[in-house]
């Protein structure tokens, strides 16, 4: 993806936040510059991954197949690992009009997927196999807003504003908007982008930067190269 489109997805993405009544946190504003001066201070926020995350998945269609996110907070996998201190994360999400975000599921996190206001949030599930694998023949056991429902392979389930559904390790889903974009949010376990997304398809969990322009704000995945 370009800077340049990175940079405009964010501004975007910003606008349509405080559309629905949620404002980012102070370091989500913060420009490459100050994030380096604030580093020492801000050593959570980096090891935990908070911040932006735009991602195409490696495929270069963004506005086909891609999704926006935002890490409000995020514990760290030791403290899932020891089962205390931060064990939760918290993240806001732009799922858009027809924008897929690819079949996948998780070997650790328990998420709520919220829909925060917008169109309809379509999420297709399927089950897993006895080794936890895909299965297309398989469905499974959901929660919508705390209500039990089996759910047949391959079933969409639809998410009106203010409903929304639970996803254990081992419930495949995919998702997007439908009528229009949606803002999300996110509630789940301890959040490990790098190791705990299980795509069907073998594709890239984040995306490829053309520097045409500098950075407005920093990626997660810029961290390590920009701050250390």
């Amino acid at each position: 993806m370009k800077r340049s489109r990175i940079n405009q997805i964010m501004a975007e993405a910003d606008e349509m936040i405080r559309h629905y009544g949620f404002t980012l946190p102070p370091f989500a504003y913060w420009t490459p510059d100050e994030f380096k001066a604030c580093a020492g201070a801000a050593r959570h926020v980096i090891d935990a991954r908070c911040g932006w995350d735009i991602t195409d998945y490696g495929a270069g269609r963004y506005d086909e197949m891609g999704l926006f996110l935002f890490t409000l907070r995020n514990g760290l996998l030791g403290d899932l690992q020891r089962g205390g201190g931060m064990c939760y994360a918290e993240k806001l999400l732009i799922s858009k009009q027809d924008q897929l975000s690819p079949m996948h599921t998780h070997a650790l996190k328990a998420e709520d997927i919220i829909n925060r206001g917008g169109a309809t949030l379509v999420i297709e599930l399927f089950g897993s196999d006895d080794q936890g694998r895909f299965a297309e023949d398989r469905g499974g056991s959901i929660m919508c807003d705390g209500i039990r429902r089996d759910y047949g392979p391959g079933e969409k389930i639809g998410l009106a504003p203010g409903e929304s559904i639970t996803l254990m390790p081992g419930d495949w889903h995919a998702f997007w908007g439908e009528g229009g974009d949606v803002l999300v949010g996110e509630v789940s376990t301890v959040n490990d982008d790098e190791t705990d997304n299980i795509f069907r398809e073998p594709i890239g969990r984040f995306a490829k930067i053309d520097e045409d322009e500098a950075p407005t704000h920093l990626l997660v995945s810029d961290y390590r190269r920009w701050l250390g």
